[in-house]
């Protein structure tokens, strides 16, 4: 636990709202008020008839009351369902179990400590950024597994470990859409773009490398971005990290047993043989991890990857363990799980009620109405050009605040933005990057995020006084950078007329 942290001043604004965050509520009581507010809002709402026309399907979509009798109904009958179904929830806190073994076993320390010896401070943080960015070949997984290990790689190091998993988390949040390969976000996204293009033209295919290009680009700028928001804005707010109000000796820290030198070279050849019989079962065209039709994103490797990590992390913590001496019997594996599940408690309780706010929100039909309503503020806006493009990445930001899945969103805003973009002479593949930008930037700082309590968690293992403001106060300078150097990247892409991808161009 840390016990002294000397913050330098400078950050006035970022102080402010980290002060005023963190005198909020406790986030399960702040959730409840919000349930309330939001069962006062759906009343209002409903009574008044507040409608939208779903300019997918072209339903009409009525906000629900949470006050009236029906709505009453619904939360009863689904409140546990609410809770059971919460899908982050099982993939927390499995994950959990696998790194917090790995962790207990000693291989993700030890394995660390060899990779740092010799490497510069701002590579570790460079490298951080990077993974975090390329997380979403791992989808949701990602925002656990980086920002979890990136704060015991700096720890390793003798930098402040809070630093690490702030910057692992925006990587895996603010910078989610771009990657250096195709990832299944790519895909969901392309197939909902390519329906909105064939309203104004039937013969348009969008493929999944459609963005391709722009996000190999955006992944070498956003790290670098993140590591110097990290150097000027992060670490300095920090001050220096003891771990026990003793500074120890770093190179000390870093040397290895035997043991763990032994433990380190079969975890090392375990990692190799489990990587080359991933690769048997994905590359051969007949592999059994392709999917129906040959393909590797359509396929169970990519659907199946976080149970692959799971069984990876687990098999890696016991073949470590065990030529280590950390895992001395079988009854060690469960016992070390189950440990590292201790801190996990108060998660899990307010996860309770952030799933009943979140289902609520989704009965209410208000996310809907909200985005709808925001789509048509942009097509009335009459804006063209670079401020067309620039109001529609600031509107899906706000918008992200309120809804946060990302292929929802596009469901809605696509059949606007794609046509309207493509009569002014732009590409679906441009009016989808624009969205990426838009969608992905705000996630870090969204308070219904789901993930959010999860990496508060983690940071209070080093600062018991870690809270939710601080969380937002130091995400903001990683989404507002990342946010502009996106959207300079897009003028430069427009302005040179740049290839988006394989085929895809910024104007038709």
């Amino acid at each position: 636990m840390q016990e002294t942290t000397a913050k330098k001043k400078g950050f006035h604004v970022l102080d402010a709202i980290e002060k005023v965050g963190n005198k909020l509520p406790h986030p399960y009581i702040l959730f409840l008020w919000l349930c309330l507010i939001l069962a006062v809002i759906s009343c209002i709402c409903g009574l008044t008839g507040v409608s939208v026309v779903n300019p997918t399907t072209g339903d009409t979509v009525a906000a629900n009351n949470l006050l009236s009798r029906d709505g009453l109904v619904w939360l009863l009958q689904n409140m546990l369902s609410n809770f059971q179904s919460f899908a982050p929830l099982g993939l927390v806190l499995a994950m959990q179990m696998a790194i917090g073994f790995a962790e207990g076993a000693g291989v993700l320390t030890t394995a660390l400590r060899k990779a740092i010896l010799g490497v510069p401070l701002w590579a570790l943080t460079g490298t951080v950024l990077f993974l975090g960015i390329n997380g979403s070949i791992a989808s949701e997984a990602s925002i656990i597994v980086v920002p979890a290990l990136a704060a015991v790689a700096f720890e390793t190091a003798g930098m402040h470990p809070i630093a690490g998993l702030l910057a692992g988390y925006a990587a895996t949040n603010a910078g989610f859409t771009a990657c250096i390969i195709v990832a299944g976000t790519d895909v969901l996204l392309a197939g909902v773009t390519q329906e909105a293009a064939r309203l104004i033209d039937p013969a348009v295919t969008v493929g999944a490398t459609a963005n391709w290009y722009f996000m190999i680009a955006s992944v070498f700028i956003l790290t670098v971005t993140g590591v110097f928001v990290n150097k000027k804005f992060i670490a300095p707010r920090l001050g220096t990290y003891h771990p026990s109000g003793i500074v120890d000796n770093a190179e000390d820290k870093k040397q290895l047993t035997p043991e763990q030198s032994k433990g380190l070279r079969a975890a090392g050849i375990f990692t190799l043989v489990f990587i080359l019989l991933l690769a048997i079962m994905v590359i051969p065209p007949n592999g059994i991890l392709r999917g129906e039709d040959g393909s590797v994103l359509n396929g169970p490797f990519i659907t199946g990857l976080v149970p692959i990590l799971i069984i990876f992390f687990i098999l890696l913590g016991i073949v470590y363990g065990v030529k280590a001496g950390t895992v001395k019997k079988s009854s060690d594996v469960p016992e070390m799980m189950a440990k590292s599940l201790e801190g996990m408690t108060s998660y899990i309780v307010l996860i309770f009620v952030i799933a009943q706010f979140i289902n609520m929100f989704n009965y209410t039909n208000l996310g809907m109405i909200i985005a709808v309503k925001s789509a048509g503020a942009l097509e009335a806006a009459g804006f063209t050009g670079i401020p067309l493009m620039l109001f529609f990445i600031v509107l899906c930001c706000i918008v992200n605040l309120f809804m946060t899945s990302g292929t929802a969103k596009w469901y809605i805003f696509a059949p606007i933005l794609v046509p309207m973009m493509m009569m002014l002479g732009y590409s679906p593949e441009f009016a989808q990057v624009i969205y990426r930008i838009g969608d992905s930037t705000t996630n870090a700082i969204t308070p219904i995020y789901p993930y959010i309590p999860i990496a508060i968690g983690m940071a209070k293992k080093y600062d018991k006084d870690f809270g939710m403001g601080s969380l937002i106060s130091m995400m903001l300078p990683y989404s507002i950078a990342f946010l502009l150097v996106w959207i300079i990247q897009l003028i430069v892409w427009v302005v040179l007329k740049l290839p988006l991808g394989p085929g895809a161009a910024v104007f038709l």
